[in-house]
Formats: C-alpha cells, structure tokens, sequence
C-alpha cells in the first residue's frame, strides 16, 4: 500500500500559518493594551501627587497665582487621563476583535486538522485490512501446498 498522503495538506499549511499571523497580531495589540493601562496608571500617580501636592499648599499657604497654577496642572492632567482612556477603548475594541480573528482562524484550522486525523485513521484501517488479507492468503497458500 502506498504511504498516506493528505489531500489538503497545502491548505492545512496555509490555514495554520494564516492562524499563526493572527496570534502575532492579537499579540502585539495585547501588548499595547497593556503599556496603554500601565501609562495610565502613572498618570493618575502623577494626578495623585499633584493633588498632595496641592493639599500641601493649601494647609500651608501660598499666592492665588500657585494655587491657579495647581487648578491647570490637575484639569490638565485629567484631560490626559481621558484622552488616554478613550485610546485604550479603541486598543480593547481592536483586540476583541483580533481575538474573535484569532478563534474563527482555529475553528477554521482545526477542522482540517480533524479531517486529517480522520483521514489518517481511514488510511490505517485500510492499511490493517490489507494487511490482514496478505497474512490470509500467505496462511491459505501455505495450508494448500502441505
């Protein structure tokens, strides 16, 4: 019997390597998830401080020019912040959406795969059965010539 040959191994190939781009992809866009949160999680350090900072003025005195000044620094800062929050909206949303990529480029990859193993497991049987024939009639002519 001929050695097993998958029909659709070229678009296996394809599938998988289509379904191992994804995953860079998805990746990558994790990746920029995370350092969006990690900046904005030292923006509001940085709003926190200037907040303590301005609680120090106030209990201790200081010019209406300083403490206008404190005023723009937090709204300033705020602003940032929600800048930065509607960025990493648009980061999740890309993500969520290379995810749900990345899961239909598995179903899709992985129902070759199970038609391969299907298809392995048919070669196999068949191979066995074949097998099993010879050994018959191997035993059934060794019989007859005695």
């Amino acid at each position: 019997m001929k050695k097993f040959q998958y029909r659709l191994e070229t678009v296996l190939r394809y599938k998988s390597q289509v379904l191992d781009d994804l995953k860079v992809q998805h990746a990558a866009i994790l990746q920029s998830v995370n350092r969006k949160q990690e900046e904005i999680n030292q923006l509001n350090q940085r709003l926190a401080e200037y907040g303590s900072d301005f609680d120090k003025k106030k209990s201790t005195g200081a010019s209406i020019e300083d403490f206008k000044m404190f005023d723009i620094c937090i709204s300033r800062m705020e602003e940032c912040i929600d800048t930065e929050k509607e960025k990493l909206k648009e980061l999740q949303i890309k993500e969520q959406k290379k995810k749900e990529e990345v899961i239909e480029a598995k179903t899709d990859t992985s129902k070759f795969e199970k038609l391969k193993e299907k298809k392995v497991e048919e070669y196999n049987k068949a191979a066995a059965k074949e097998e099993e024939s010879f050994i018959e009639e191997f035993v059934i002519r060794g019989l007859g010539e005695t």
